[in-house]
């Protein structure tokens, strides 16, 4: 009697391992192909909190260009929801090119994930972007790692990574790093980006306020970084400083921080004007050769106080 020889092993048989054992490449893509279907556009939803922008730019001119001549190579990624609509996990600037050009439908892969696994394939699916501003590393970097810890059955507490909490003995930010080129710490300042009010985040992308400098402003409470706001406004101050950015903190953590001491920092010291010299050279001729500098300076006192009295001296 023939017996299956895995199970004289021990090891368990996934049901449906043999199938994936014996199929051939042709039959895996064959099956992917079934996934992919033309589904109409308005039957597609953004995935929630979506952290890359999809900005009307250079490059999205150059992909409207290529659907419209080639149509959409690749496949934009969805999975579907409950309600028999479809959530956008890969391909939002696909979709936006598509509704530029006024298609009806948009060529997608539907996969099955749940809520975390979805969050992680979105992100991972961006990172291919040619640019990716400060603030889009910043949330995405902070939805992915959230979604790792949910993943690994850990509970998430004020965004904080304790010692206990890690994969293989490394933390989840050091996993995060490494999978996307980055330091821990690095990971762990472009998260810090999320606790910016949204006028300062901007200053971030456009490069005028500096990554550190922003992470330090990050622990200011979100109205008093609106009051820097204006007081940077008002005193015509593009951005803080690394050094004024620690200095607001450090008021901040003191209680001290208010509009006066914020106008205290970010205001221009005004420039102490150029000290008057007058070269001695210049000048010797008008005083006896044994003439001390003290003597000189009182001289040319009184000889601009008699000059401003029309020729009198003050008594």
């Amino acid at each position: 009697m023939a017996t299956n020889r895995l199970a004289n092993f021990n090891i368990p048989i996934r049901e449906g391992l043999l199938d994936d054992l014996f199929s051939t490449q042709e039959m895996r893509d064959s099956d992917k192909l079934a996934k992919i279907r033309e589904i109409p556009i308005d039957q597609i939803d953004d995935f929630p909190d979506h952290p890359f922008q999809v900005r009307d730019d250079e490059d999205m001119d150059h992909l409207v260009d290529s659907i419209r001549q080639n149509g959409v190579i690749s496949p934009a990624t969805v999975r579907q929801k409950s309600d028999g609509r479809y959530e956008l996990l890969s391909g939002h600037r696909r979709k936006h090119a598509c509704i530029l050009l006024e298609m009806k439908t948009l060529r997608c892969e539907v996969v099955e994930l749940d809520d975390d696994q979805a969050a992680i394939f979105m992100v991972e699916s961006n990172y291919h972007r040619s640019k990716i501003l400060p603030s889009e590393k910043a949330f995405s970097y902070k939805m992915r790692m959230e979604a790792m810890k949910r993943v690994a059955g850990r509970p998430i507490k004020n965004n904080s990574v304790p010692v206990a909490q890690n994969f293989d003995g490394k933390t989840s930010r050091e996993i995060l790093g490494e999978q996307v080129g980055e330091s821990q710490d690095q990971v762990r300042r472009y998260i810090r980006l999320t606790e910016l009010v949204k006028p300062m985040l901007d200053l971030v992308d456009a490069d005028t306020l500096s990554l550190r400098a922003a992470v330090e402003l990050s622990y200011i409470s979100t109205d008093s970084q609106e009051l820097i706001l204006l007081v940077m406004e008002d005193v015509k101050c593009k951005a803080p400083s690394m050094a004024q950015a620690a200095k607001l903190r450090k008021l901040d953590q003191e209680g001290a921080l208010d509009e006066s001491t914020m106008y205290q920092v970010l205001a221009k010291p005004a420039k102490a004007p150029k000290p008057l010299k007058l070269p001695r050279e210049r000048i010797a001729s008008f005083f006896p050769k044994d003439a001390t500098p003290e003597a000189m300076e009182a001289e040319i006192y009184e000889a601009l106080l008699a000059w401003r009295n029309g020729g009198k001296k003050d008594a």
